[in-house]
């Protein structure tokens, strides 16, 4: 367990998760707002955990993290810290499966991952990204306390995203 909050558990990523991961990366949102993976399989799943999570908490410590219910150990969502080659700054991430969405667990685990980032890894700043079509995540960065600081790519030829940012110099255009 990395973090608990009142409802919800959030843990690395394990193996076994194959299945759900599978489920959470070919849904419709995901695809519409973060993109198709190539996952089609538990075992493509399975490489996608110990290929970018796993291999992330041996690297740095941290990264997307499962995010399950308390009562029913159900995972429901991932959320986490993330390191990319292309933002100077680590940024928070968070997916959940539709079916859980509008009952709050989002704004939770991105909350006490936050906590996380400041008070146990003490990051002075984080950034999140997301489409200028995924309001939903917009509308939680701002809840919050993240503010719009400009756009970016996270690559060449990748989509036009919102960058996001909290902490010092935030939104400061530095």
């Amino acid at each position: 367990m990395i973090l608990q909050t009142p409802r919800l558990t959030v843990r690395p990523l394990e193996l076994d998760d194959a299945p759900f991961v599978l489920e959470l990366v070919n849904e419709p949102p995901w695809l519409a707002h973060i993109g198709n993976k190539g996952i089609h399989s538990p075992e493509d799943a399975a490489g996608y955990i110990r290929n970018g999570p796993m291999r992330m908490y041996a690297e740095r410590g941290f990264g997307l993290w499962a995010v399950e219910r308390n009562e029913s150990h159900e995972p429901i969502g991932i959320c986490g810290l993330i390191k990319r080659d292309t933002l100077a700054d680590i940024d928070i991430g968070f997916a959940f499966l539709q079916r859980v969405w509008g009952n709050g667990y989002a704004l939770e685990a991105a909350a006490a991952t936050l906590a996380h980032g400041t008070d146990v890894l003490h990051l002075e700043r984080i950034v999140a990204v997301t489409t200028r079509a995924n309001r939903r995540s917009s509308d939680l960065l701002r809840k919050l306390g993240f503010r719009f600081e400009r756009n970016v790519r996270l690559d060449t030829d990748g989509d036009e995203l919102e960058l996001y940012a909290i902490g010092k110099d935030a939104a400061a255009g530095q």
